[in-house]
């Protein structure tokens, strides 16, 4: 027609390009190829490179309205090669319909096969199955597996909570454990520890065989644009467990989270209601993870949903544990980051996370140290790799020319060429031994991330603390002339602290300077 806008043949022009439209002409009969050629002279010089921002004729934006429509009756969140097929036939007015229709083509056969189309939404297609996959697969990630197939980080200590996690799941009622601590003390790894342990086989009877399964209460929420679409995926997912035959353990971190989770208004029903009846009909296996706070908050608040869980309280590990965990993750990290973490490097990250860092908890601040010295020096490491790939580089040509030299029977270069692959070799091995020693994380670059990160210089991180204590009357001395009794008194809490001797749980003192304004009291 000489305009520039894009018309519904070019939208069946489109589809036939596409692979999943391509096969659902093809089921009806329809050759898609001999389709597109026949749009090819209806549109000619308008196939193949559209012009700038083209627009849309009325008709192709009536179809497009009508393809979404149909996309949100079949209750799916994107609009597929399928829907806008359906939508192209029925509206008869248009080019592309009556193409279609002159094909074949008619609005009953194509919603018989559209039907049959997997949905990629709440009814994703299970991978390599013809079978939906079900919606706790869709917002849920199975543990057990991620577990059998090696990729959770080994859970070090933490065995008296996990036994009380186990204990708690192998009751007849009230079987729904809840892991209170403050954030980064671990809790998450204990259920990644609990799904370790039903893979090896090392919990009673009534666990064996079952799935840890986290379920993403937050993604259930957050991709419901409508009302009712949130409880209708709680309600499929707590199906699908039922379903299961108490073969699924439930985990939902962030467990205050489903107190008013998905209520859009009044009338609304949260998550924590819905999960209310199967819990107290035992229908649901739950482990939940909250933080203190959000504990008393949110879950204290509403008694019916408190009592169907027992807590169980994870403590901060303390300095000594927290080195056990890192040597743990030592592995793991190592392969990361291709670098190798020093004894001191992991005493350091804890010991220096533990008395530097107080807004965040052992073992997550020390585990973060850990993972940024080795990113640290590994990019600083990367410069020194040129003269590694310069020889590599070498030894591939020479290596190149030795072949050379034995197809054109030269043995004696081809002998020289060997001993001078050696040679490059030798010195290979070399760099890449002397590299190692470089590629080592050490407590001085624990302490240059600690430093930077607090601002405290280096060499007051790294001084011994035991130096430190015994001096600090002198360093106390060096801003405050006098005072002999006060700073006397402050320095022995301080030493009684550090020594263990005071309780952990309490202040390491409290004084009360008593004098007349000017003194130096402050």
């Amino acid at each position: 027609d000489g305009s520039s806008d894009l018309d519904t043949e070019h939208l069946l022009w489109a589809a036939t390009k596409v692979d999943p439209s391509r096969r659902l002409l093809a089921q009806a009969g329809v050759d898609p190829d001999a389709l597109a050629a026949e749009l090819d002279k209806v549109l000619p010089g308008e196939s193949g490179e559209p012009s700038a921002d083209p627009g849309l004729t009325p008709a192709a934006k009536r179809t497009l309205a009508d393809a979404y429509a149909r996309s949100q009756q079949a209750g799916v969140s994107y609009i597929g090669p399928e829907h806008i097929l359906a939508a192209l036939l029925g509206d008869p007015d248009t080019g592309a319909a009556r193409m279609m229709r002159a094909d074949g083509l008619n609005p009953k056969s194509l919603a018989g096969l559209t039907e049959q189309q997997p949905s990629r939404g709440d009814g994703q297609a299970a991978a390599g199955s013809g079978q939906p996959a079900s919606t706790l697969d869709e917002y849920g990630r199975d543990l057990t597996e991620e577990a059998k197939a090696g990729r959770l980080d080994p859970v070090v200590g933490r065995a008296e909570e996990i036994e009380q996690t186990v204990e708690i799941l192998s009751r007849r009622s009230k079987n729904n454990p809840v892991l209170i601590g403050e954030p980064g003390v671990g809790k998450t790894a204990i259920v990644e520890g609990l799904a370790q342990r039903i893979v090896a086989g090392e919990v009673p009877e009534t666990l064996k065989g079952k799935r840890v399964v986290s379920l993403d209460l937050s993604g259930m929420v957050a991709g419901a644009q409508y009302r009712g679409q949130f409880e209708e995926r709680l309600k499929k997912v707590i199906e699908d467990v039922q379903n299961a035959g108490g073969d699924i353990i439930l985990f939902i971190d962030e467990l205050h989270t489903v107190v008013g989770a998905g209520a859009a208004g009044e009338g609304a029903m949260d998550a924590g209601n819905m999960l209310k009846p199967a819990l107290a009909r035992g229908e649901l296996h739950v482990v939940g993870a909250t933080t203190i706070d959000e504990y008393r908050k949110h879950i204290e608040k509403d008694a019916a949903l408190e009592r169907r869980f027992q807590p169980v309280l994870i403590p901060e590990p303390s300095v000594e544990e927290t080195v056990q965990i890192l040597e743990g993750l030592r592995d793991a990290y190592e392969a990361h980051h291709r670098v190798r973490f020093a004894d001191g490097a992991l005493a350091a990250a804890a010991e220096l996370s533990d008395r530097y860092i107080s807004d965040r908890f052992l073992p997550d601040k020390a585990i973060d140290l850990m993972d940024q010295a080795g990113a640290r020096v590994r990019l600083r490491s990367a410069s020194r790799s040129t003269e590694i790939v310069g020889r590599e580089d070498r030894i591939a040509r020479l290596s190149r020319e030795k072949d050379q030299a034995i197809a054109a029977e030269d043995y004696d270069r081809a002998s020289a060429l060997k001993r001078e692959i050696a040679e490059v070799e030798g010195e290979l091995a070399g760099i890449e031994e002397r590299r190692e020693g470089v590629v080592s994380v050490t407590a001085s670059d624990i302490a240059d991330i600690v430093s930077r990160r607090t601002g405290i210089p280096v060499s007051q991180l790294t001084a011994s603390e035991k130096e430190k204590l015994l001096r600090l009357e002198d360093e106390m001395h060096d801003r405050i002339v006098g005072q002999d009794e006060a700073v006397t008194a402050v320095s022995e809490a301080v030493r009684r602290n550090r020594a263990g001797m005071g309780d952990p749980n309490r202040p390491v003192g409290s004084f009360l300077f008593l004098g007349p304004t000017g003194v130096g009291k402050t």
